[in-house]
C-alpha cells in the first residue's frame, strides 16, 4: 500500500478539511449584526463601514464601503470585526495573492468594493477561496520549489510552497477568529 501524499495535495486537503467541516457551515450562517459587531463599544475599532462616517486614518475602498487600517499600525492595533476580518482574508491574503500568482484581476485594500453585508462578503470570500486552490492545485512540483517572485517583498526568495503553506497558516488563522467572533456574539447578547 503506498501511504505518500504530494506536499500539494497535503496543503489543499488541509484547508479543505478545516473549511468543509469547521468553517462554512459556521459562514453561510453569519448575520449582518454579528458581521459589524464590537463588543469594545468604544467605536475605535477597525471595521468596514460606509465612506465618509468616521474610522481610521486610512480608509480603503472604491465602493459605498471603506476598510479601516493605518500603517504603521498603531500600538496596540484596535480591535477588529469580522467585516474587517474577512476584508483582510479575501483582499490581502487571497485576492492579491491570485492577482500576483494566478493571473486574477488586480486587487488592493485601496480599491477593492467591499461588502455592505455579511452575506456579500462570504460570496467574495467563497469566489476568492476557490481561484487560489483552483490555481495552486496546477503547480507542479518545478513551480512549487520556483521563489515567489518580487510581489511577495521579503517571501520573494522562499519557494512557492512557503506561500502556500503560509496563505493556509493564514486562512485557519483569521477565519477561525471569526468563528471565535461569533461565539462571543452569541454569548453577550
Amino acid at each position: 500500500m503506498n501511504t505518500q501524499i504530494d506536499p500539494l495535495t497535503a496543503v489543499v486537503e488541509q484547508f479543505k478539511i478545516h473549511w468543509n467541516h469547521q468553517l462554512k457551515q459556521r459562514l453561510v450562517t453569519l448575520t449582518d449584526d454579528e458581521y459589524f459587531f464590537d463588543p469594545t463599544h468604544d467605536r475605535s475599532a477597525w471595521t468596514v463601514h460606509a465612506r465618509d462616517s468616521g474610522g481610521a486614518a486610512v480608509q480603503g475602498g472604491s465602493g459605498e464601503m471603506v476598510i479601516d487600517f493605518e500603517f504603521p499600525e498603531p500600538d496596540p492595533t484596535p480591535f477588529t470585526t469580522i467585516a474587517w476580518r474577512l476584508g483582510h482574508v479575501i483582499v490581502g491574503i487571497l485576492a492579491v495573492r491570485n492577482h500576483d500568482h494566478l493571473g486574477a484581476p488586480e486587487a488592493s485594500y485601496l480599491d477593492w468594493e467591499y461588502a455592505p453585508t455579511a452575506a456579500e462578503a462570504i460570496d467574495q470570500l467563497q469566489h476568492q477561496v476557490d481561484v487560489w486552490f483552483s490555481g495552486i492545485r496546477s503547480f507542479d512540483a518545478e513551480r512549487l520549489a520556483a521563489p515567489c517572485e518580487p510581489a511577495e517583498g521579503e517571501w520573494a526568495d522562499r519557494p512557492m510552497l512557503s506561500l502556500i503553506l503560509h496563505i493556509n497558516r493564514e486562512l485557519i488563522h483569521h477565519l477561525s477568529e471569526v468563528s471565535l467572533l461569533r461565539d462571543l456574539y452569541a454569548h453577550t447578547r
